[in-house]
């Protein structure tokens, strides 16, 4: 398959004398060429050049620009990062210009210089590879809000942009997760990412509370609104003004408190418990829950008007055994803290209990596996913690050839190749266009892997 990477260019271009020029006068660089649409299509998909430089006027609407507008709509929607460097006629100023508005990199009018053409592809090459660097760097960045949360995880590094990008709106946000996954620590990150940031962060679990003591936690309550209240108290809502609010296990939060909650979000406004005064309340509300709310509302025990006024933000947080090496990189460093914490910092995680950590499920996951380590680090006789001090059971020791890359190439592109004929039902061609390689090289595939 190497023979399919680090092309740099594709020319579209149905005159093949002009095409062979264009070619050879951008010697330089590594090229495929294609003479219209449908093959253009199935060389980016093959190669994925970073830039492309076509012609306007393609089969079979040669002395037009609709067949070649519409190339350059599905390159822009298939790569919305390639640099498309549109070539047109001398008259071609209105269609070059129509060209960049949709998403073009640059243009140049024919007949054009070769060495203009050259600089041309060069700095749209350079600025190609500056901008696939710089998505690769953002796409591993953490916020720096969310720093209290360890994860090298896709999905979970996925939430923690999304957290970035609704920090800054005053949208309501739902933090779905199974319990101990961090929805907390994301609560606080988002609040820290706010504008907010300086006013106060405020949480209440709504499954911790008693439900007759629930509503004056909330929304505070007048002095003498019931026996034993001496004195007028500000409920949680009230303290978090200008703030914010984390309304954590807020599927548990009973039906009366439901339609009250409901109306604080739709006015902004509380009353508290025994008052009659209303008092306007600014606060940013995050909710947090383990349950299925969509659920809870079929089934009649959460309000749908509340569920679609508290999901303006839905993020769904992946449990610790979905999250790739996450669980032995918060094992060692739950291990230093806690080491650090109780003065034995020479302690270490033994290789056994390093498989150990990664082959549990962890049904309560962060919190479980915190609690775990952090027995084990007062528990450990020697200088290494073993899986025997954690309570696990370690699997038999892993092979070197499990994590040998060739192998888990080998393996992946296996089941693309097995995933790509059946999708294409048997044809070899279609597959090839699916995986974006050449019929050849998914013939050899094929055969290496005993493929008939």
């Amino acid at each position: 398959m190497s023979s399919d990477k680090g092309t740099q260019l594709l020319i579209v271009e149905d005159d093949l004398a002009l095409q062979k020029q264009i070619k050879w006068s951008l010697d330089q660089f590594s090229a495929v060429t294609a003479d219209d649409r449908d093959s253009a299509l199935v060389q980016l998909r093959r190669f994925a050049p970073p830039v492309v430089t076509m012609d306007l006027g393609l089969p079979p609407d040669a002395d037009g620009t609709d067949e070649g507008f519409k190339l350059l709509e599905q390159i822009l929607l298939q790569a919305p990062d390639t640099k498309v460097i549109v070539l047109t006629g001398q008259n071609g100023q209105a269609n070059a210009l129509r060209a960049v508005a949709m998403g073009a990199y640059d243009f140049l009018a024919k007949p054009f210089e070769p060495e203009v053409l050259g600089l041309t592809v060069e700095r749209a090459l350079r600025l190609a590879e500056l901008q696939a660097e710089n998505n690769r760097l953002h796409a591993m960045r953490q916020p720096d809000s969310l720093g209290g949360l360890i994860t090298r995880d896709p999905a979970m590094l996925k939430v923690c942009r999304t957290i970035e990008k609704v920090a800054s709106a005053n949208a309501t946000v739902m933090l779905l997760g199974e319990s101990g996954t961090g929805k907390e620590v994301l609560a606080r990150g988002l609040h820290q990412a706010s504008p907010r940031r300086n006013e106060r962060f405020v949480a209440i679990n709504c499954a911790a509370i008693p439900e007759n003591l629930l509503e004056s936690e909330l929304f505070g309550y007048e002095k003498g609104a019931f026996t034993g209240a001496a004195k007028t108290t500000v409920g949680k809502i009230e303290t978090a003004n200008r703030g914010t609010l984390m309304l954590d296990e807020i599927g548990d939060l009973p039906m009366p408190l439901q339609a009250k909650l409901l109306r604080f979000l739709q006015e902004r406004v509380i009353e508290r418990v025994g008052g009659r005064q209303e008092i306007p309340v600014d606060v940013r509300i995050v909710c947090a829950t383990h349950q299925d709310l969509k659920q809870l509302t079929t089934e009649g025990r959460f309000r749908e008007d509340l569920y679609y006024r508290l999901a303006e933000i839905v993020v769904n947080i992946p449990p610790l055994r979905e999250r790739v090496g996450d669980a032995a990189l918060l094992a060692h460093a739950f291990v230093k803290r806690f080491a650090s914490e109780h003065s034995r910092r020479s302690l270490t995680l033994a290789e056994d209990a390093v498989r150990a950590v990664e082959a549990h499920p962890w049904p309560g996951n962060i919190r479980e596996l915190e609690n775990c380590i952090k027995r084990a680090v007062i528990m450990a006789d020697g200088n290494q913690i073993t899986a025997d001090d954690l309570g696990l059971t370690a699997p038999e020791a892993e092979s070197d050839a499990s994590l040998d890359l060739r192998t888990v190439r080998d393996e992946a592109e296996k089941k693309a190749v097995i995933a790509a004929l059946a999708r294409s039902n048997g044809n070899v061609l279609r597959a090839a266009e699916l995986l974006g390689v050449s019929r050849p090289t998914l013939y050899d595939l094929m055969h290496r892997f005993g493929m008939k």
